[in-house]
């Protein structure tokens, strides 16, 4: 019975403890719950396109008659002549035609929907933050193209005036919108840069070689209050990824792993954001950074990303 009554005291204990460390998490996370939004990354690139437009109008009417007699007579002491003739033509055409062709270039914005799920995970493992979706970019209008706009100016003699299109980038206008209903904060992102890599290198003394497929994403980050439009947070963050294969022989071809490279690089894109993230919140809100766990979902130095440390796979090609 003491035995049992010890065990029992034991287990109160540990409940009692747990109750208490949990009730200091919460009390450490304070109030009600932040509420963060976390958008998916704006991307604007540059696209050309060639375009023709062209009208043409054409008729034609040729009307031709032409009669025509002729008779006579000749004697020794007298001759008679006559002629008779009638002749008529017209003739009409009409031709128009316009012509129009060039290079036209514009702005092309778009949102990814990729490498933000792994941030999303981040927040939810490391921080007391509440996640809440918000709504797509909205593109506005569908704009007319441009030969469209050069076909009614030809036709009706008027410039087309284009239509204003919301910007991906203006991320106050898209809060003020209602994009993000019911957040405190939205995490915006945008693309700066991104490069893919496939490179291949001989292998020196063998008749093997190396093809390594990578990709490098940079983007920039604001953490911005959507009431008071305050920035917490700003910084750029860098994700990468790589396959690496060996060849038998250098003339083989193996087609390179995207899906392990695109994992590879959201990956370590979300551990330099949530990390650059609450080191700065540590800085300019102490009250958002108490909101983080005691324990980080993935522990490697604040502000560095992790090292991916490419295993090269041995690929060998059956003749």
């Amino acid at each position: 019975m003491q035995r049992r009554t010890t065990l029992g005291l034991a287990c109160a204990v540990l409940a009692t403890g747990a109750l208490t460390a949990s009730g200091a998490a919460l009390a450490q996370a304070g109030g009600a719950p932040v509420r963060i939004a976390v958008t998916n990354l704006a991307y604007a690139q540059q696209v050309s396109e060639y375009f023709v437009v062209g009208t043409r109008q054409s008729s034609s009417q040729v009307n031709a008659r032409s009669n025509y007699r002729d008779s006579g007579s000749y004697g020794m002491t007298s001759g008679s002549h006559s002629a008779s003739g009638s002749e008529s033509l017209q003739a009409s055409e009409q031709s128009s035609g316009t012509y129009v062709g060039g290079r036209y270039s514009y702005i092309e914005q778009r949102d990814l929907a990729g490498y933000t799920n792994d941030i999303k995970g981040a927040l939810l493992q490391g921080t007391f933050f509440k996640l809440v979706q918000g709504k797509g970019f909205d593109a506005g209008a569908p704009q007319s193209s441009k030969a469209e706009q050069v076909l009614n100016q030809v036709q009706g003699g008027k410039m087309v005036t284009p239509r204003a299109q919301p910007s991906v980038t203006d991320i106050i206008a898209r809060i003020k919108k209602g994009e993000f209903p019911g957040a405190d904060y939205v995490l915006f992102g945008s693309v700066s840069a991104i490069d893919f890599t496939d490179a291949l290198s001989p292998l020196q003394g063998t008749a093997s070689a190396t093809r390594q497929y990578g990709l490098q994403l940079l983007a920039d980050f604001s953490l911005i209050n959507t009431k008071t439009h305050e920035i917490k947070a700003a910084f750029s963050a860098q994700g990468q990824g790589d396959d690496t294969k060996i060849l038998s022989n250098r003339g083989d071809i193996a087609p390179p792993n995207r899906a392990k490279v695109m994992r590879e690089t959201s990956l370590s894109l979300a551990h330099d954001v949530y990390y650059q993230l609450m080191g700065q919140l540590g800085l300019t809100d102490p009250n958002l950074a108490s909101r983080a766990r005691p324990t980080a979902p993935m522990a490697y130095p604040a502000g560095q990303p992790p090292v991916v440390t490419p295993q090269p796979e041995q690929v060998i090609i059956l003749r």
